[in-house]
């Protein structure tokens, strides 16, 4: 075939040539190889993106251990139920999931709902329930209903971040209590605390300033080793990982929860295993939501919620407790640059390798060196903008920040989101109501015409009962529904009832430029529609009876 000429696409030293993917040493890559080089998109690296994520998931990695622990610890189940999970929901979401570089694990906002289910039945049906969660949320993906976490208000995202934020940084201080002579919980003091203090200090000087130096090393991973590398050549006494909990294990276990497979098992686990499916999803997706605006990219939802549903799913039938994005690590890595998926999987695999291998290593972590990463964190999670809106925006959006921001510290995120959606919803109802109006004129015939503005619907039906006289208007009256908008049922029968007031007066109404469902459903108004084929609106009403 001389003459011919083969072009090979694809990155430096890997090309594809004819379908087959060959190095540029002409030795064919292995199929499973390839499989997995796509899946992560490593292909599409860069040296400096490869670096970066790696450097990212091990920090993440560290940072989730003593969250982990905690975590589980709260639910009371032992720590490697909260390791395992952090290590199979981190895996499976960042390798499936739709928004790369978020970061998914045990949360906390799941193990308190978690803790009253354990301490009345078992950690057997904790795991039942975790499998039930996945399940659950598989089914949302499904039906596609994650792309509604769009509809969610800006100001309802503005108090999730900053309720998250203030969750995150109030956490922290559980690690200043310690166990008295007595087994009393104590706070710290006298020289414990001064260390403490001292070595977060140091660790947040680290973050803060490394980067004005250097960016060769994620400065969140240096401060960890340099106060970790310090308290033990110095010999200091402080507390450390290891006093959580030991962290060494081996390879999570296939096993099937141990629970009667019965309607009662149902009755027990259906109500938590709904309620960490929306709290779950709820956590996620505005966690991606804000990863999107931060990064300036568009992840996923209802991949992100498949992924997330079959990661618990398959973390249930393995000893773990199930899990959700974790606004904390991921905004670790967002810091750090990395939004590729190969951060979330090396955390998986750095968490992994420390309950394997480096549990004795990762056990003298100071915890004050975490405590100062998670403050930093929580400092730059907080949208300090939000406390400068104060007469730039409408007053309801202050209150609407500051009530989810509110019971997300004092309740739960789930609760925060729903009353912060409801609120909003109902504000922007009757701020919407009150934009209803009309124009009257006399024309040609004598018959007075209402020229109606604005929508009609629930929030406005009394606004546009009291535009219009009945026992004041001509004979002959005239509605112009052109410049307006029939929105639901309520508008519908707010229709009705008024031709009804100008029939009882022995008027004669005229309705103009209503859509064709209009047609369909108004009932006493229905014989006073003219109709314009050319002009008549053709927009829908919100109603059931059209299906």
């Amino acid at each position: 075939m001389a003459g011919i000429k083969i072009k090979c696409l694809g990155s430096p030293g890997l090309f594809h040539c004819g379908g087959q993917q060959i190095n540029s040493t002409g030795n064919t890559l292995p199929i499973k190889l390839e499989k997995i080089l796509s899946l992560l998109s490593i292909k599409k690296y860069s040296l400096q993106e490869v670096r970066t994520n790696l450097l990212s998931g091990l920090t993440v990695a560290l940072a989730m251990v003593p969250e982990a622990i905690a975590f589980a610890l709260i639910a009371h189940v032992s720590p490697l139920t909260g390791l395992y999970a952090a290590v199979l929901v981190s895996f499976i979401t960042s390798a499936f999931g739709g928004r790369p570089g978020m970061i998914s694990g045990a949360a906390g906002s799941l193990a308190v709902v978690m803790v009253a289910l354990v301490v009345q039945h078992g950690a057997e049906y904790l795991f039942a329930t975790v499998v039930l969660m996945g399940i659950l949320q598989i089914l949302f993906a499904v039906a596609k209903l994650g792309k509604f976490i769009r509809m969610v208000p800006h100001p309802v995202m503005l108090g999730f971040v900053n309720g998250l934020a203030i969750v995150i940084f109030l956490a922290q201080f559980g690690h200043f209590k310690t166990v008295a002579e007595d087994g009393s919980t104590v706070w710290m003091n006298g020289d414990s605390l001064y260390i403490m203090t001292a070595l977060i200090t140091v660790t947040m000087a680290i973050i803060y300033l490394l980067p004005k130096i250097t960016k060769a090393i994620p400065s969140t991973l240096a401060a960890i080793l340099v106060v970790s590398f310090g308290v033990v050549f110095f010999g200091i006494d402080t507390k450390t990982v290891g006093d959580l909990g030991t962290i060494a294990g081996g390879l999570p276990s296939f096993h099937l929860p141990q629970v009667p497979l019965n309607l009662e098992t149902l009755r027990i686990i259906f109500p938590y295993s709904l309620i960490l499916a929306a709290v779950g999803l709820i956590e996620t997706l505005l966690t991606l939501n804000l990863i999107d605006e931060m990064s300036n990219t568009r992840g996923k939802p209802n991949r992100e919620s498949m992924a997330q549903g079959a990661a618990n799913v398959i973390t249930g039938v393995f000893g773990g407790m199930g899990g959700c994005a974790m606004i904390g690590q991921s905004m670790i890595n967002v810091n750090n640059g990395a939004l590729k998926r190969l951060s979330g999987v090396t955390t998986a695999v750095f968490l992994l390798s420390f309950i394997l291998f480096a549990s004795h290593w990762i056990e003298m972590i100071p915890l004050a060196a975490l405590i100062g990463v998670m403050f930093v964190v929580a400092e730059k999670t907080f949208e300090w903008g939000s406390l400068r809106l104060y007469g730039k925006v409408p007053k309801p959006d202050l209150l609407v920040i500051i009530l989810v921001a509110g019971i997300t510290v004092i309740a739960d995120l789930a609760i925060a989101v729903i009353v912060g959606v409801i609120f909003s919803a109902l504000v922007f109802a009757w701020e919407h109501a009150k934009q209803i109006s009309v124009k009257t004129h006399i024309n040609e015939q004598g018959w007075k015409v209402y020229e109606l503005q604005g929508t009609i619907f629930f929030a406005s039906i009394s606004a546009f009962q009291n535009l219009f006289s009945p026992i004041d208007d001509p004979q002959d009256v005239a509605i112009d529904f052109k410049n307006a908008k029939v929105a639901d049922h309520s508008a519908l029968a707010a229709i009705d009832s008024l031709a009804e007031r100008y029939q009882s007066f022995g008027k004669s109404l005229h309705l103009k430029h209503l859509s064709h469902d209009c047609l369909e459903l108004l009932d006493k108004a229905k014989g006073m529609i003219e109709v314009n084929v050319l002009e008549d609106p053709t927009y829908h009403i919100a109603d059931n009876k059209l299906g």
